[in-house]
């Protein structure tokens, strides 16, 4: 049974978070996935996505292992991992190559080809391509294909998205994951694994973008015509929000997370001028009142930042506005009252919040905006299981998003040579 298993870890700056799932058939005889393990452990030895500590770290993710091993009654033996952090970056790059066959036919091999041609952009020194997102074919000039398979043609040439990361981090990340004994099934950008969760694939066609509004990042991935058009991570995120609370009011941090998530709001406009809040239902000793409205201005402030960064990345692609299925807005700092309305606002577009899709469980937890990433990647796991089970299509979610795990494959072994 344990070989059914399928196991997101997502290692983020303020909680490690698991979730063990196995498919099952839906109505209609519809395969979805059971959940049937989650846990949520605080992080330690991490910071804006990237380990700091390398024994800190693999105690927060031995903790969150070993309570899902207690939910689930079995052993994990391996995991899809998400990788985030400000280190990440994307940009685009082509790939040209011949097609084999002397009838012209374009056969998968070819398709292959092309993206590892795509893949020979220039990486800055010291990261490693962690994705590579094919976007568009075009095929003896005509472009706009989306598979090219079986088509006609002498040159063919993809348009694909690089996603990269920072080499020593990566390998700072698997080492860790190693350490608690547990194989790494792949890594995916964590992003990524969040849009597969609250996302339908109408929605990537018409055109969305993703907000994952993390502890001190947030993450955007932003679709169109099913392609991935643009991916960033903002340094930016709830815990900023915190922040500026315990300046405003001159208490300690968390006392403010307390205040944010009991009281906070990013809707001033919708709380009473004579609403307020006595400081010692907080646990602190002063018996100082404040105005539950101004707490709420100090936090839309900072979320109107946010969006407006997001504003900003949407105009460099110049998809400002231009989004049918507007804005979904996922992660722990998504739950908020008053987001979707900032949101809506700032980026003129629809907005909602993103729960994850596709997913039943016997626990409510997972039906959380902080869980999005983890079941994505369980999601993303169930993927390519099912396409190992038959002969894959170029343009399947598993094969299109690509993942070069050479470079993890390697540390892993080398982390088994040195490991007792």
């Amino acid at each position: 049974m344990a070989e059914d298993f399928i196991t997101g870890l997502d290692i983020g700056s303020k909680f490690v978070r698991v979730v063990v799932a196995q498919p099952a058939l839906g109505i209609g005889e519809k395969e979805t996935l059971q959940v049937i393990g989650a846990a949520e452990v605080p992080s330690e030895g991490i910071s804006k996505g990237i380990i700091t500590s390398i024994d800190d770290a693999v105690s927060s993710v031995s903790s969150a292992l070993e309570r899902a091993e207690r939910m689930i009654g079995a052993e994990i033996r391996s995991a899809w991992i998400g990788v985030s952090g400000s280190h990440i970056i994307s940009q685009t790059s082509k790939g040209v190559v011949g097609v084999s066959r002397p009838d012209g036919e374009i056969r998968e091999e070819d398709v292959a080809r092309a993206v590892e041609a795509a893949q020979t952009v220039a990486t800055p020194p010291n990261y490693e391509i962690l994705h590579v997102l094919p976007k568009t074919f075009t095929v003896d000039g005509q472009a706009g294909v989306k598979d090219p398979v079986g088509m006609n043609g002498i040159r063919l040439e993809v348009e694909a998205e690089i996603i990269q990361g920072l080499s020593a981090q990566i390998k700072n990340l698997t080492k860790c994951v190693y350490r608690t004994g547990v194989n790494i099934d792949d890594l995916v950008y964590g992003i990524l694994a969040a849009a597969e969760a609250v996302t339908t694939p109408r929605m990537r066609d018409l055109g969305v973008v993703v907000a994952a509004v993390g502890g001190s990042t947030t993450g955007l991935i932003v679709f169109e015509g099913g392609d991935v058009l643009h991916t960033a991570v903002l340094p930016i995120g709830s815990e900023h929000i915190t922040s500026d609370i315990a300046i405003g009011l001159r208490i300690s941090i968390d006392a403010a997370e307390q205040l944010k998530l009991r009281y906070g709001s990013a809707s001033p406009k919708e709380i009473g001028k004579r609403e307020d809040i006595t400081l010692r239902e907080l646990g602190l000793a002063e018996d100082e009142i404040v105005s539950r409205r101004y707490v709420a201005e100090i936090i839309e402030a900072r979320v109107e930042e946010i969006f407006d960064r997001v504003d900003r990345e949407l105009k460099k692609i110049g998809r400002s506005g231009l989004l049918p299925a507007g804005v979904v807005l996922t992660g722990g700092g998504a739950k908020l009252p008053g987001m979707t309305e900032v949101a809506k606002r700032k980026l003129r577009l629809p907005a909602s919040l993103g729960l994850p899709l596709g997913v039943s469980s016997i626990t409510d937890r997972v039906q959380d905006l902080s869980f999005t990433t983890a079941v994505g990647l369980v999601h993303w796991g169930a993927i390519f299981a099912k396409k190992r089970r038959r002969l894959p299509s170029v343009r399947a979610v598993g094969e299109k998003f690509r993942n070069v795990g050479n470079a993890a494959r390697g540390v892993k072994n080398w982390l088994q040579n040195l490991l007792p």
